[in-house]
């Protein structure tokens, strides 16, 4: 059996595709589906279970020997909500508890963490998993604190020299696009969102830069395809003796700019850009650059290409967002 954690999301729902292309058939997705279209996301997999959030530590203490591996992939990934306790509580409190069960069971954990523990970056994007390296770090918002505690309690637990569960690996992911993300709305990212606009005739709306070193549309991201980060996963089930937490990003910023380009000529259009001012609510707190260290995972044995924008744009774009059904 293979649990994962919010395996109805964007990325969860990915890795379940790619386990059963594989081959696997014991996958048992823990998530909320809600009122909107959430459920699409899985509605092609054949699942062994579909499990509550609430009920998650009960199956595992029930399935203890049977269960595999988990994937954490479930937490309230909003940077906009503002609820702190709730974020804690499904973020911070969900994990803890996963990993004191994978201790006491002997189970393998990964877990995903976020390229937005880095805050606006000031000290680089380097994945050092030291208590010191992270206690430099300032995030943003809640949800990237609620990521940041829990990778510092980890690596508590490893300079301490803890009890750890069997494998344990977190990952920062970075800007990750591909299909299945449709539920997310406004969180989604800027594929579909640029998509829409292109395709009901308009221009792709751009922010202006309001800083001198960079143009408009040039605020640089490093956009990785969720393919690319499904195969990181699958790696670390494949090498059950690979610990650590890793960058899961190209290595390569890429502008907005760059972005709203490779759909243009998914679509075979003529670009056709405009730039509007940026909110000025999240003016003083943009992040104008990512870009993620991937030696380290490079180091692990992670040795496959990752996905150029390009291709993985023109994927996405010709594939699913221009199909009559959108959905992996």
């Amino acid at each position: 059996m293979i649990v994962i954690t919010g395996g109805a999301g964007f990325i969860g729902s990915n890795l379940a595709a790619a386990l059963e292309a594989r081959g696997e058939r014991d996958i048992v997705v823990v998530d909320r589906l809600g009122q909107d279209d959430k459920w699409r996301n899985i509605a092609k997999r054949d699942l062994l279970n579909i499990v509550p959030p609430e009920a998650l530590a009960e199956m595992v203490h029930a399935n203890r020997r049977d269960i595999r591996a988990i994937f954490h992939m479930g937490a309230i990934s909003t940077t906009t909500e503002r609820d702190a306790d709730l974020i804690l509580a499904n973020n911070w409190r969900t994990s803890v508890d996963l990993w004191d069960l994978a201790i006491r069971y002997g189970l393998r954990l990964i877990y995903a963490s976020s390229a937005a523990t880095y805050g606006d970056g000031a000290h680089g994007f380097d994945d050092d998993a030291s208590r010191e390296a992270m206690g430099r770090l300032v995030p943003l918002n809640a949800y990237a604190w609620s990521k940041l505690i829990f990778d510092r309690r980890v690596a508590r637990a490893v300079e301490q020299g803890e009890a750890l569960p069997r494998q344990w690996a977190g990952l920062k992911f970075f800007n990750v696009f591909g299909p299945n993300e449709l539920h997310k709305g406004a969180q989604m990212s800027v594929v579909p969102q640029f998509h829409r606009q292109i395709a009901s005739g308009g221009p792709a709306r751009l922010f202006k830069s309001h800083r001198s070193d960079y143009p408009d549309g040039g605020q640089l991201r490093d956009f990785i395809h969720v393919d690319d980060t499904v195969a990181v996963m699958l790696w670390l089930f494949d090498n059950p003796e690979i610990n650590g937490l890793f960058n899961v990003g190209t290595g390569k910023a890429r502008s907005f700019l760059d972005m709203a380009n490779a759909i243009f000529a998914a679509l075979n259009a003529a670009p056709k850009v405009e730039f509007i001012d940026m909110p000025e609510a999240i003016r003083d707190r943009y992040q104008y650059f990512t870009e993620a260290r991937a030696n380290r995972l490079r180091a692990a044995g992670f040795q496959r290409p990752f996905t150029s924008l390009e291709q993985g744009v023109a994927d996405y774009v010709t594939r699913y967002l221009t199909a009559p059904d959108p959905y992996r």
